[in-house]
């Protein structure tokens, strides 16, 4: 498919390579099935070479440079040579094209993603040392750091994913340019910085990355809740390192993962274990005989857990996901060896809703006490939570509760037209299916006739 391609591009009078991100994850040996291109070509040229021979063809990203589509299996986009960079004053980057690949390839980035194969002879091109660098696990830039970062400041942030999804460490020009420059990265939108933060929590070593963007002082721009959770440590060690413990619960979320049965990670519970100490520095309070407390810290913790992140412009689903599972981590605490009522299982089970399986993963990975035996009580105490669970789920229908007589019975019963009093009922009777299960609805409607005479 590559070779016809490039005999193609060629016989049309163009250059073309495969570059990027597709020759690094090929040397890897992760290679999928997306692939990426650089040509001489422009936009126009680059789609009529493709129509006729791809399946389909997608001109989305023309305005930047890009046509993509597909052939088999594959799904390619092809850029024409390229630099994007701001000007300093806006929050979008203008889009130059370029004449030359190896002009292309020293715009890029970091010299592990400024390394090309072109065709169709299949010839590695490598101007900056890419490969040297790959074998090293190094990340450097193909031009001076100062000047990669300020043509695109979101490669500061990339910088920090590599180093979490690849396990790469940014060189000491790198790493002291994220520093000096972090500031700029207030040009950057929202939702660019939002995407690579994503990638970033869903890599396989987010620890690592967060770590840099910390160090460098990108996460006072990106996340600035998480730095502030590097609360000062007593001489007498009376409360943890609030930071160290939330990105060790991270990482033991991230362990806990298959508990989902999902395919791949999930951004929603990684982020809610990241964050979900953050209300402890606006909580914090110093108490007679040098006690620590943080009281309520899961409620402000939720309030600005939702701040954060509809600034970052989340999707609604995500914020509420995220923020209610923060509101909820402490409620597990109360639960002690088991002393809590069917009701207050039932209602644990009805807050957390559909988010039941995540509050699991949460609740115990939130279990960070070098002590082993406390350890192995919490989690005893956690099994035997899930097991209640389950066996009220058997019984009661836990995924659904609702009252025992809905809407309409309740206007037949009470002779009440639709309003505010007919869900002030609907709500007592759902009080009563938590507190005492399934009533049926001749126990229902004695329950509420005698609530509505007591009312009137």
């Amino acid at each position: 498919m590559v070779d016809e391609l490039g005999g193609r591009f060629v016989d049309a009078g163009y250059e073309i390579a495969l570059v990027g991100g597709s020759v690094r994850d090929a040397l890897l040996g992760r290679l999928g099935n997306d692939l990426d291109f650089t040509t001489s070509a422009r936009p126009d040229d680059i789609e009529r070479l493709l129509k006729g021979w791809a399946d389909n063809v997608w001109a989305i990203g023309k305005d930047f440079g890009t046509i993509g589509c597909t052939k088999g299996e594959w799904v390619l986009e092809i850029t024409t040579y390229r630099s994007d960079a701001y000007d300093g004053a806006t929050r979008k980057p203008r889009v130059v094209f370029g004449d030359t690949l190896e002009g292309d390839l020293l715009r890029r980035d970091f010299t592990v993603n400024a390394m090309a194969v072109a065709l169709p002879g299949t010839e590695f091109v490598d101007p900056f040392g890419g490969l040297e660098d790959l074998a090293a696990k190094v990340l450097r830039t193909p031009a001076a750091p100062e000047e990669s970062f300020g043509d695109d400041p979101l490669r500061m942030l990339r910088a920090a994913r590599f180093a979490a999804q690849l396990g790469f460490t940014p060189d000491l020009a790198v790493v002291r340019a994220m520093t000096e420059r972090a500031r700029t990265l207030e040009i950057v939108s929202a939702e660019r910085i939002r995407d690579e933060l994503v990638k970033l929590v869903c890599a396989p070593d987010p620890r690592r990355g967060l770590d840099l963007l910390v160090q460098t002082g990108l996460a006072d721009l990106v996340l600035p809740e998480l730095p502030a959770l590097r609360l000062e440590v007593d001489e007498h060690h009376r409360h943890k390192d609030v930071y160290q413990h939330s990105l060790t619960v991270l990482d033991q979320a991230i362990d806990l993962e298959p508990r989902l049965g999902l395919d791949g990670p999930d951004f929603v519970v990684r982020f809610a274990a990241l964050v979900h100490d953050i209300g402890k520095p606006r909580t914090r309070r110093f108490e007679d005989g040098g006690k620590v407390t943080f009281h309520h810290h899961d409620v402000v913790g939720a309030k600005l857990t939702r701040k954060r992140m509809k600034a970052l412009r989340f999707s609604n689903d995500d914020i509420e996901a995220v923020s209610k599972l923060v509101e909820l981590h402490l409620r597990f605490h109360g639960y002690g060896t088991g002393e809590w009522t069917d009701s207050a299982v039932r209602r644990y089970v009805r807050d957390a809703g559909d988010l039941l399986s995540r509050l699991h993963v949460l609740t115990r990975a939130d279990c960070t006490t070098r002590n082993r035996r406390k350890a192995e009580a919490l989690r005893a105490a956690y099994d035997h939570l899930e097991e209640r669970i389950e066996r009220l789920r058997e019984q009661e229908e836990l995924d659904a509760i609702r009252p025992d007589l809905d809407g309409n019975q309740i206007m037949e019963i009470l002779g009440i037209p639709p309003g505010r009093e007919v869900g002030e009922a609907y709500r007592f009777l759902l009080d009563q299916r938590l507190e005492h299960g399934p009533l049926g609805e001749d126990r229902a409607r004695d329950a509420l006739l005698a609530w509505w005479s007591e009312r009137s």
